[in-house]
């Protein structure tokens, strides 16, 4: 099987009870999305795959495509919410699970917790990313920095208008809350 993104990203048709913790049903899920990360690292990308389950069905698969597409944010977890996402026509995980090859990293915890699915499930550790050369704990503490301390300067730059955004949208009566 080929695993360029738009094979991946489209909806499959696994079915399966996605039942109690140590259903096989979560296991296929989670075989599959180690499947597609070892796969992707035949095709080039980074070792990581992630699959998006509702109702017993794959609905999205993702794999890390960060160096194939100049994108560091194309990784896995994000490739698989947004064809999720795009497939349900919803900016919301309502009811999905996520299935990942590896603990997510913070920008992915980041898009996971934003998409709101019912539960993840991931395979590897950070420890064991950091192992392999995936160290996202430079990051983790970066977070918990004061921003005047953080090593990638970050200052903030109000002007008159840095609320306009925000009222402009508080006063659209017709907008989606997220």
């Amino acid at each position: 099987m080929s695993t360029q993104p738009e094979d991946l990203q489209s909806s499959g048709s696994s079915a399966c009870d996605c039942g109690a913790d140590d259903s096989p049903s979560a296991a296929e899920f989670m075989a599959e999305a180690i499947r597609i990360a070892v796969a992707n690292v035949a095709d080039g990308g980074g070792p990581f795959g992630a699959v998006v389950v509702k109702d017993g069905q794959i609905v999205a698969r993702g794999v890390n495509r960060v160096t194939a597409h100049h994108d560091p944010t194309a990784h896995a977890e994000v490739q698989a919410i947004r064809a999720a996402c795009r497939d349900l026509e919803s900016f919301q995980l309502d009811g999905c699970e996520i299935f990942c090859s590896t603990e997510p990293c913070p920008m992915c915890l980041g898009a996971i917790y934003w998409a709101r699915p019912d539960r993840v499930w991931f395979a590897a550790t950070k420890a064991d990313a950091a192992d392999a050369g995936f160290d996202d704990d430079f990051i983790y503490k970066e977070l918990d920095r004061p921003r005047e301390e953080r090593h990638l300067p970050m200052r903030q730059l109000a002007t008159d208008d840095s609320l306009e955004p925000f009222q402009a949208w508080g006063e659209k009566a017709d907008r989606t809350d997220y």
